[in-house]
């Protein structure tokens, strides 16, 4: 059950809600399909920096409302000459600087172009059967250039990748669990509870362990082998003379839930 129970507006188009020291953020634009413009990149950024500084939050999400994700950028706002992109976090205030903490997207009705991009900026999807999935940026001679080039080929066979941004065709919930870009699938309307679930279980876990292991994950990727045992070394060290790291192993031993202090 929530801790805190007041909703708070972080802009007119994001809400964020904490929840057990996870915060929810709500991209809060249903009557434009929750498209980014810059006010939903500015209240996303905001979110995320308001994650990223309080010790009390363990985990966030990003979900929509109205029954969808994000139906990417909004284009008449582009055409109008806006652009959604927040100085330092980039488009929609995350795909090139996403949160450090854990961060969970939850998906119901459809996440596509940039509104993929965000839930691939996030370290973990939870979709509701059915959503759809996909880049179709080339249907409009667009390039998907909020990361999912990037991130995509590195989660997913190189030709699906390949074939999701040459034809601009989506792909449904369950082909996304299978290809492993999806964790967890639920039913219709329960992507939300899904990922609080998911986030219970992180958070459950040794704030000081779970931040190093995210760091490592996200770093690793142009490592050499022998580059990477140094710099786990410098980043796990730490963690294991913790006195978390002591706890964890008292309370394994004594068959008590661990009391983290996150030092």
């Amino acid at each position: 059950m929530p801790d805190e129970a007041v909703l708070t507006e972080s802009d007119e188009a994001v809400l964020t809600e904490r929840r057990d020291g996870v915060l929810v953020v709500t991209l809060n634009r249903p009557e434009a399909r929750n498209a980014v413009n810059l006010a939903l990149a500015q209240g996303v950024a905001a979110a995320l920096d308001e994650l990223d500084s309080d010790d009390g939050l363990r985990a966030g999400i990003i979900t929509g409302a109205g029954g969808y994700f994000c139906a990417g950028m909004d284009l008449k706002a582009f055409v109008a000459g806006e652009r959604p992109w927040v100085e330092g976090r980039g488009f929609a205030g995350i795909v090139e600087h996403p949160a450090g903490k854990p961060l969970i997207a939850a998906i119901e009705g459809f996440a596509v172009a940039g509104g993929f991009e965000i839930a691939l900026a996030c370290d973990l999807i939870v979709a509701a059967r059915g959503a759809r999935l996909g880049i179709p940026e080339v249907k409009r001679s667009l390039v998907a250039a909020g990361g999912a080039l990037l991130r995509l080929p590195r989660r997913i066979p190189y030709h699906v990748a390949m074939e999701l941004a040459l034809t601009g065709d989506p792909v449904d919930a369950a082909r996304g669990y299978e290809l492993g870009v999806v964790n967890r699938l639920t039913d219709t309307g329960e992507a939300l509870d899904g990922a609080l679930d998911l986030a219970a279980t992180i958070a459950r876990n040794g704030p000081l362990a779970v931040d190093a292991a995210k760091s490592i994950l996200v770093a690793q990727s142009d490592w050499s082998e022998q580059e990477f045992w140094s710099r786990q070394g410098e980043i796990a060290g730490p963690v294991m003379a913790s006195e978390d790291a002591r706890e964890g192993s008292v309370a394994f031993a004594e068959k008590r839930d661990p009391v983290w202090k996150g030092r």
